[in-house]
């Protein structure tokens, strides 16, 4: 006998409904670490509920499918950041943290006081506000690293919120000799509160303009993904394969097919009274904090027969650390230096597609001055935003490179954005295509959905391209600090990379690519955070990168 279910539209919905409810259940009290990076450098918190599912008030979101919506879901709610308590408006900053009067101290090792390779340090960090009170709360944006300058050695710490007012932080020791601690105050929680409120409130904070053109008629008008009701007419410019959303007000006498460019317009600065002293470079905005005792730790060599030291707050390690410096990944493919013969003959017969910012254009930019017979094209394209095109006649090489689609802060003419999906789906791929994927600087100041939403567009290429060609090596490139002032943290704070960083490793975890550690490369460096990192880290990613493409034989 053939089954029936669902006879009736209204049951067949409420049973639907149900059974999604039942799994968003299931799901919120099972451990998701799958929604976890394995090691992030950064915060790891007991988890705090928030209200994931917020829509912003004028940012119009496509309908996701249940999978897309539940894991959507999940992702907000497992980056949730802890609740700062409210402080008596307008905010004093007598009473938000103060790195100046907020302390660590290291914990005593093995018996003896004795710190062996492969031991893990652990430091206790407790933050004051200015008046030396010591917090009561969590929420505070800490960095830790560990190094040593002669060695040129280097790790990311990791760090533990305790919700009180006291952090850990938890590092590898990886190499013999002196290791010194680095604790650093990012933002305060209240400034973390501000930095919320922002993107809660003014999403479109930095926004965009487009040129309209016809004859003699010409006309800019406002554009962005999040564009605030007006009585003017909006340009629908969702793109149709990934479902991406662009808006511009229409000009007035002219048709939307008259666009011709994208520019970034500005942004606004609409913090309330007193809130700029939340934001002080050399005050309160990443800002070290001093020992209360010794900050550094001689290391012995490892002792024979040791099994690792485990701390009691952290299940893994960092992805990599220098040394001599050189980056050395731990787990996964042995990162070996190339020279410029040896990058020649590793990419020789390769095509090498770039999409991305401008934190990838750097890895194009360094690989045309690296190779000698790496001759680039006049395309007469922008400079910052491209396409750009490099090829070695004698060795067979391509490299391009493609700025991801809006929101981008290039200019960009209309004809040439694109959408990184779209691109990955007109590839044909094969054993000899690499492709490099890095978006993350120019979405920090927008709702985390529209971020996991391009990303999951992208995920669905990926994953496209794979099935129909299983050798094409695909790498991806994570977020990194940066130097900070005020324009900066209102519109891509390191904070705001951080959460992004999160949701990309966890979207593209358990898929057959590979990632270029950026976070922590950039941290366990002793030169200053830069968006754009310093030749020698540049080196260090590229490096990396050709051992995907080159690896040793048996790594």
């Amino acid at each position: 006998m053939k089954a029936t279910f669902c006879t009736r539209r209204e049951f067949c919905a409420l049973f639907l409904f149900l059974n999604v409810f039942v799994l968003i259940s299931v799901l919120r009290h099972m451990d998701i670490l799958e929604f976890q990076p394995k090691f992030n450098s950064t915060i790891i918190m007991p988890r705090v509920s928030t209200h994931p599912n917020e829509i912003h008030s004028f940012c119009t979101f496509q309908p996701l499918s249940p999978e897309d919506a539940l894991e959507e879901y999940l992702i907000l709610d497992s980056t949730a950041w802890p609740e700062t308590p409210l402080l008596p408006a307008p905010i004093s900053l007598q009473q938000t943290s103060d790195p100046a009067h907020s302390t660590f101290i290291i914990l005593p090792g093995r018996k003896g006081g004795e710190w062996h390779v492969g031991d893990q340090l652990e430091v206790m960090i407790q933050t004051s506000d200015f008046q030396g009170r010591p917090k009561k709360s969590g929420g505070h944006f800490l960095l830790a690293s560990l190094h040593n300058r002669k060695l040129e050695a280097g790790v990311a710490g990791q760090v533990v919120d305790h919700l009180n007012g006291s952090y850990s932080a938890v590092f590898s020791l990886l190499w013999e000799g002196d290791a010194q601690v680095e604790v650093m105050l990012v933002h305060h929680s209240e400034g973390i509160s501000v930095l919320n409120r922002l993107t809660r409130e003014q999403p479109d904070r930095i926004y965009f303009k487009s040129l309209f053109r016809s004859g003699s008629l010409s006309e800019t008008t406002l554009c962005n993904v999040c564009l605030r009701p007006t009585k003017q007419p909006l340009c629908n410019y969702t793109d149709l394969r990934t479902g991406e959303p662009w808006f511009c007000y229409k000009p007035k006498n002219m048709s939307c097919d008259a666009r011709i460019n994208h520019h970034t317009g500005g942004y606004t600065n609409n913090l309330k009274a007193k809130e700029k002293d939340l934001f002080k470079s050399g005050v309160n905005m990443k800002v070290s904090i001093q020992a209360s005792g010794p900050s550094n730790v001689t290391v012995l060599p490892k002792l024979e027969g040791q099994l690792k030291e485990k701390s009691s707050t952290v299940t893994s390690g960092p992805s990599g650390y220098y040394y001599q410096g050189v980056w050395r990944a731990l787990g996964g493919t042995t990162v070996r230096k190339f020279s410029a013969s040896a990058i020649s003959q590793c990419l020789k017969g390769k095509v090498v597609h770039m999409y991305g910012d401008s934190t990838i254009r750097q890895w194009f930019d360094f690989l045309n001055e690296a190779l000698p017979g790496l001759k680039k094209f006049d395309l007469h394209s922008v400079e910052r935003s491209g396409p750009h095109m490099s090829l070695d006649y004698v060795n067979n090489i391509l490299v391009t490179y493609r700025c991801h689609g809006p929101p981008i802060r290039f200019a960009v003419p209309t004809r040439e954005l694109r959408y990184i999906a779209n691109e990955l789906d007109d590839l044909e791929g094969g054993n000899n295509i690499v492709v490099v994927l890095g978006i993350w600087s120019h979405l920090g100041s927008f709702p985390m959905e529209i971020y996991i939403r391009k990303l999951q567009s992208i995920r669905r290429a990926v994953v496209r391209l794979l099935d129909r060609a299983p050798g094409t090596l695909i790498v991806i490139r994570t977020a990194n600090s940066k130097a900070l002032m005020l324009y900066e943290t209102i519109t891509n704070s390191d904070w705001y990379s951080l959460q992004r960083d999160k949701v990309l490793r966890a979207m593209f975890k358990g898929l057959n690519v590979h990632l270029i550690d950026a976070w922590e490369m950039n941290l366990a460096h002793h030169l200053p955070h830069n968006l754009h990192p310093p030749l020698p880290i540049i080196r260090n990613m590229i490096n990396h990168l050709l051992s995907y493409i080159c690896p040793q034989n048996g790594s």
